[in-house]
């Protein structure tokens, strides 16, 4: 598909996604109060929207076919992951919450790792952890990093703290980044291990609510746990490689759910707008009320227009990153204000949890720090504009690249 038709809905998605928007709005936002108290009712709440979702055909649709997905290409399931955005749950009501560990696994794992584990990702029956960054290390400098595993007797030892490690609580397995090569360059250095969480030197220390909200983040430690030599992720040394691997796409997959969280937001702005009244006519009557329409439209399309090239660039083989990067942090500001607005609108009522807004706009204000904060794809973004100046090629909007040449 070219970026020429990227943009607009493909005729052969649109009643797939129209039937993914009738399950979420019908029978994920109604009761997504009782799924984030994530209780044993909510559990068994989940299980069962999983298995309506299975029964109508909804389940893991981004999944690849031959890991037993429903293999929708990569441009059309982005068009479905906007809308399963809309809810914070929909990804898991739907399936598709393990799709960045299963691609990983299908890609990179072998013999019993790959057999043990990637199944019931797809399935929806083993839920996966990623563990990254590190209490007392700025991760944002990755390579400081200081989780350690060595090789003893066909082994991996491993020995580190980690934290932000989501799912870990309801987790079968964590994929650990850890430093394997000590006498390597400081981007070689470290490998991805999968650790099964019921490993007896795997602990899971606290789980740590974000902004007051108890979303699944936990902190754990790894004191010698020792897993097999083959539960190495792709080869030795590669960790960074398949990390950014599983994060380009990934962060497409945010920026999408965030398109589907600011659309249920903009609804949400829209509604009030035209029911509240307020000294006779309705608020959206008033010209401060509409200039936050016209804002929230904007950054909406803007950042939708700006996802989907990406995207497009992605899928044709591209080199997206500065794309990816830009996204990154136009998608987190855009869900924060657009969200922001939506409050305000609502007045005391968006303060409370009568409805979604208190919960999404503090769910928002994380993505300007996970999988990397604003600052980090800001320098790099800025970094490579730069140097394709200095070779004297500069960048041309037109192509999206560097104009050689020119």
């Amino acid at each position: 598909m070219d970026s020429s038709t990227a943009f607009s809905i493909p005729s052969h998605v649109a009643p797939l996604r129209a039937a993914v928007y009738r399950f979420v709005t019908e029978h994920v936002e109604p009761v997504e109060q009782e799924l984030a108290s994530r209780s044993s009712k909510a559990a068994g709440l989940l299980a069962q929207l999983q298995e309506r979702a299975k029964s109508e055909g909804l389940w893991a649709l981004g999944h690849a076919a031959d890991i037993g997905g429903g293999g929708m290409p990569f441009l059309d399931y982005l068009y479905v992951n906007e809308i399963q955005g809309r809810s914070e749950f929909g990804q898991f009501a739907l399936g598709t919450w393990t799709l960045q560990d299963s691609i990983m696994l299908s890609r990179h794992a072998k013999g019993e790792c790959r057999e043990r584990f990637l199944d019931p990702l797809v399935q929806g029956t083993a839920w996966p952890s990623f563990a990254m960054t590190e209490p007392e290390v700025a991760s944002s400098d990755p390579t400081q990093l200081a989780t350690s595993a060595r090789l003893v007797n066909g082994e991996w030892v491993v020995n580190g703290r980690k934290w932000f490690t989501t799912n870990a609580g309801e987790a079968a397995f964590t994929t650990v980044l850890c430093r394997t090569e000590p006498e390597a360059p400081p981007h070689r250095a470290f490998s991805l291990i999968l650790v099964p969480t019921d490993n007896s030197g795997y602990r899971i220390v606290r789980e740590t609510p974000v902004l007051g909200i108890a979303g699944g983040h936990y902190e754990i430690s790894l004191t010698d746990v020792r897993v097999p030599v083959g539960y190495l992720i792709g080869e030795r040394g590669a960790g960074f490689a398949i990390a950014q691997e599983r994060l380009g796409p990934g962060r497409i997959f945010h920026c999408m759910r965030w398109l589907g969280q600011a659309q249920r937001a903009f609804d949400l702005m829209c509604e009030r707008l035209n029911s509240r009244v307020l000294s006779g006519a309705p608020l959206g009557e008033k010209q401060l009320m509409q200039q936050h329409v016209f804002e929230s439209w904007s950054q909406i399309q803007a950042c939708r227009l700006l996802t989907l090239d990406a995207a497009s660039k992605i899928d044709r083989g591209g080199d997206a990153r500065v794309e990816i990067g830009a996204i990154k942090v136009v998608g987190a500001r855009m869900l924060h204000d657009v969200i922001d607005r939506a409050l305000q609108v609502h007045g005391a009522a968006g303060l409370t949890d009568d409805t979604p807004l208190s919960r999404m706009y503090r769910a928002a204000r994380f993505g300007r720090i996970y999988d990397g904060p604003d600052e980090v794809h800001v320098v790099n973004v800025a970094r490579r504009l730069l140097r394709g100046f200095q070779r004297g090629s500069g960048w041309d909007f037109g192509y999206g690249a560097e104009a050689n040449g020119r």
